[in-house]
């Protein structure tokens, strides 16, 4: 008989801590102590939860821990991004079972990226080891899917990187896509916006996706935090042979869900829009793209591609860049060109793939 695993309090709401609480014959304010331990104080051990007396945290230590995994590597770049490794323990799956009936793990890594920009200090963070969208030209989606992370191991990303009590912004933008973790993704949302929690306003958090429809219509229900759709063709056929999952969720069913929304207010809704040479780059492109959006308050990001293995392509000149930029503005479709972040260390968009053996800075 395996050992029982013990139960990580991380990501916990009140009233789950409440159950904790009570389960180990603690009064149930006990619950607003330890929760003021986890998310505003950013404890990694029950023992320094030290307004507990001795015997509670005892108690509380039979079967629970923090459940903060740190990070095991660490890596820093010329222009201050810092790219941070976590390993993680991913469920092997339906069918999969220890002998005493608890499913199979195994080890895994993710990665997460800090990216600093004058008093702004963003969080990059990952939802899932590896990606089962499989676009083309992204890293993390050529090595396949792992598995999802668990609350604990989403918030480990943002307690345990070194800059957690300067962090102005997190935008999940890292390993995976979020609405395919839908039900973990809003719960760390949720503790990242609740009063109990870390009481960030939602304007501070941004989740990207290539379009899970099923989903995005529960998080446009559901969240009130800004949103980023991963569209980089304007064209169904060319968006399909970089992205299989057009042929799931198509950008025309994603606009139209999209119309049906005001984002003139609080929150913002923007289109991610990668840049491959002599693919999606020229005037065509642009001005269907500027046709598609109509009627939609957003913005475009042009991203540079930042080249990865075996793939054909590489980023245009910045000359046409700017000239794609300045064809949307002329109508009407308010444009940036993001700054690329992090390429030395592998951590610019699309190039994350949860390596092992990086240096730990010294």
């Amino acid at each position: 008989m395996l050992m029982e695993e013990k139960i990580k309090l991380l990501g916990m709401t009140p009233a789950q801590l409440q159950e904790v609480a009570l389960e180990a014959g603690l009064p149930k304010y006990t619950a607003s102590q330890i929760a003021s331990w986890l998310y505003k104080k950013k404890v990694r051990s029950i023992d320094q939860m030290t307004n507990l007396s001795k015997v509670a945290r005892e108690k509380l230590s039979e079967r629970y821990v923090v459940g903060a995994t740190p990070y095991s590597f660490v890596q820093s770049s010329t222009d201050g991004t810092r790219k941070y490794l976590f390993p993680v323990s991913i469920e092997k799956g339906q069918g999969w079972k220890n002998l005493d009936g608890s499913p199979v793990r195994e080890e895994s890594s993710i990665e997460a990226v800090m990216i600093p920009d004058g008093d702004r200090a963003t969080l990059c963070v990952s939802s899932q080891s590896g990606c089962r969208m499989g676009c083309k030209f992204c890293m993390t989606g050529r090595q396949g899917f792992h598995g999802s992370l668990s609350v604990a191991d989403i918030l480990s990303q943002l307690v345990g990187v070194d800059e957690t009590d300067q962090l102005t912004n997190v935008v999940f933008m890292g390993m995976g896509e979020p609405l395919d973790n839908y039900e973990n993704v809003l719960a760390a949302i949720n503790v990242m916006t609740s009063d109990w929690g870390f009481g960030w306003s939602p304007k501070r958090i941004t989740l990207s996706t290539i379009g899970v429809i099923p989903n995005l219509k529960r998080y446009l229900a559901d969240c009130k935090c800004h949103l980023a759709v991963s569209l980089h063709n304007p064209f169904p056929e060319e968006r399909a042979s970089m992205m299989p999952a057009q042929k799931a969720w198509s950008e025309e069913a994603i606009l139209d869900l999209l119309r049906q929304y005001d984002f003139s207010g609080q929150r913002r809704v923007s289109f991610e829009y990668t840049m491959f040479a002599g693919f999606n780059d020229d005037k065509r492109h642009a001005d269907a793209l500027a046709r598609m959006l109509k009627g939609i308050e957003c913005r475009v990001n042009l991203i540079r591609f930042h080249r990865i293995p075996d793939f054909p392509y590489g980023c245009p000149a910045p000359a046409v860049m700017d000239a794609f930029k300045e064809r949307l503005e002329r109508q009407g479709v308010t444009t940036t060109i993001r700054a690329s972040r992090g390429e030395d260390i592998l951590a610019a968009c699309g190039m994350l793939a949860g390596e092992h053996g990086r240096k730990k800075d010294e």
